[in-house]
This record gives structure tokens, sequence and C-alpha cells, in this order.
């Protein structure tokens, strides 16, 4: 069995630049010359839940095991990588091409809270599947009342 690096921390709030980023691709949109030399591109994820757990899917294809990161708190998991850049055919006209590398990074916020301790990814055929426990509910404590 191979294992993806998963990092626990707090820190999940400090939140890079989004509006950079939506600048970024609304030039990169408009025109190829606008590419950055450090490009970022945003791979498409669904979030589940189950009575147990919390779900994400991640549609990463192309990306190297060894190019992920993933880091979660009880609130949030932050999804990091990089697709590394594909060889472009010389003396080629490209009529279209949108397949973006770079880096990329998503934060997502979970509807629960989630035991950090039981988390589970698994990487095959460009999908990345983490499963996130559930923390389970807390139950009230009865306190004894003394005569003092």
């Amino acid at each position: 069995m191979d294992y993806i690096k998963i990092r626990f921390g707090n820190d999940l709030d400090q939140l890079s630049s989004e509006f950079k980023k939506s600048i970024e691709e609304m030039f990169r949109s408009m025109s190829p010359r606008f590419n950055c030399t450090e490009c970022s591109w945003t791979p498409p994820m669904d979030i589940y839940e189950t009575p147990g757990e919390i779900v994400v899917l991640a549609e990463i294809a192309g990306v190297k095991k060894e190019d992920l990161d993933i880091e979660i708190n009880s609130k949030a998991v932050k999804i990091s990588g990089k697709r590394q850049d594909m060889a472009r055919v010389k003396n080629a006209t490209y009529r279209l091409a949108e397949i973006q590398c770079g880096r990329f990074e998503r934060i997502l916020f979970l509807p629960v809270p989630i035991n950090t301790e039981k988390v589970t990814a698994a990487y095959q055929d460009g999908m990345l599947h983490i499963k996130l426990a559930k923390q389970p509910p807390e139950k009230p404590h009865k306190i004894d009342i003394s005569d003092e």
C-alpha cells in the first residue's frame, strides 16, 4: 500500500490571496501572452457526507502522488500539489490547449467537525479519495452538587 503525505495543523485559516488568482485567471483566459511564470489551476472536487464520514473526491489526473500534500484539522482540508508542465510539440499550431499545469491549492471547509485521527487517503486513476470520520456528538455530563 502506498501512502500520501498528510499533515495535521491549525493554520488552514490563513488563506492565500484569492483576488490575485482570480485576476491571473481572467487575463490568462483572454490571451496566452498573459500566462504567469508560476501558473495555478483549480482541480474539480466533490464533497459528500454519509452518516459516519465526509468524503472528498478530487480529479487531479497527471499529478504524481509525490507532488500531493494534504493538511487537515477538525474544520477544514487543504489539498495542494503540482502538475508538471507538459511538453509542447514544436512546429505545431495548437487549436485548443485547455490542460492546465502548475501548482494548485484548495481549502475545503467541512460541514461538521471530523476526527483527525481517523483519516484515509488513496490516489488511483487520477482521482484522490479522502475519507474523514465525523466526530461523535458530545454527550452532556451530569455534575453532582455537594453540600459544602
